[in-house]
């Protein structure tokens, strides 16, 4: 008796899933429109103005410069900070500039006096990240004492310390809604907190190195946030993972 046998390639026997996600559109390379120089350091911040007029940058010269968004000439210069400058944000309620950084030193600055105007104390070490919460007068700061830390902008006061990371917080964002504050370690963790209560609310561990930094998504209700690894996409509230952004990017050109 003969036997026939047959082979087959596993590809062949799989059935093929299309991808739930959509390809990016390819676009022309982008070209260099106009290079800015002035710090005499590294630019570790940069932050935008609400009316997109001008934007900020935070250097290790210790200093902050403003400029002019249309042309990218100098506007101004601000001197305050001893150490390098980590962290920027600019209010969309208030014509205030928060600054942050190695000197363990919050500064809100005032933009129709150019001055700083109140300071923040309560840092152990070097302040990494700020963010400004959208409808309350409150700012969130992160460091190298693992906490993130709430202010009242008015007033000063240290209103709670967010604890639970394990190493340098060194991103943060805000939302309207829960989860209010969202952070990133270089515990390689990422923590949604209850801002009433104070507490964690839930913890992704999903990186397997520091979160450098994040980024709110405008108009989904996700955000990303960037690691050695990889660049990873979450879904909001929840915090459920979506896909590897770098994985779907290259996948187009591959």
């Amino acid at each position: 008796m003969a036997y026939i046998s047959f082979r087959f390639s596993t590809s062949a026997l799989m059935e093929r899933i299309p991808s739930r996600w959509p390809r990016p559109v390819w676009h022309a390379p982008w070209k260099n429109y106009r290079v800015i120089s002035g710090h005499l350091g590294w630019v570790r911040s940069i932050a935008f103005d609400p009316s997109n007029e001008w934007f900020c940058t935070g250097s290790a010269d210790r200093t902050i410069k403003i400029w002019d968004l249309a042309s990218g000439t100098l506007k101004l210069t601000l001197t305050g900070h001893i150490e390098q400058i980590r962290g920027l944000a600019v209010s969309q309620r208030h014509t205030y500039l928060f600054s942050a950084g190695d000197d363990k030193q919050v500064k809100c600055w005032d933009l129709e006096q150019n001055k700083v105007i109140r300071s923040y104390h309560g840092h152990l070490s070097g302040v990494y990240c700020l963010a400004l919460h959208p409808t309350i007068d409150i700012l969130l700061t992160g460091g190298r004492d693992s906490v993130c830390r709430v202010w009242d902008i008015r007033t000063k006061a240290h209103v709670s310390a967010l604890t639970g990371h394990d190493n340098t917080v060194c991103s943060v964002f805000a939302r309207p809604t829960d989860p209010q504050v969202v952070t990133g370690s270089h515990d390689s963790t990422i923590k949604f907190w209850d801002l009433v209560a104070g507490r964690t609310m839930c913890t992704l561990t999903h990186h397997k190195k520091s979160v450098r930094a994040m980024a709110l998504h405008p108009k989904e209700k996700s955000f990303a946030s960037a690691s050695a690894d990889n660049i990873k996409k979450f879904s909001l509230p929840k915090g459920e993972f979506l896909h590897n952004m770098l994985y779907v990017f290259f996948s187009h050109y591959l």
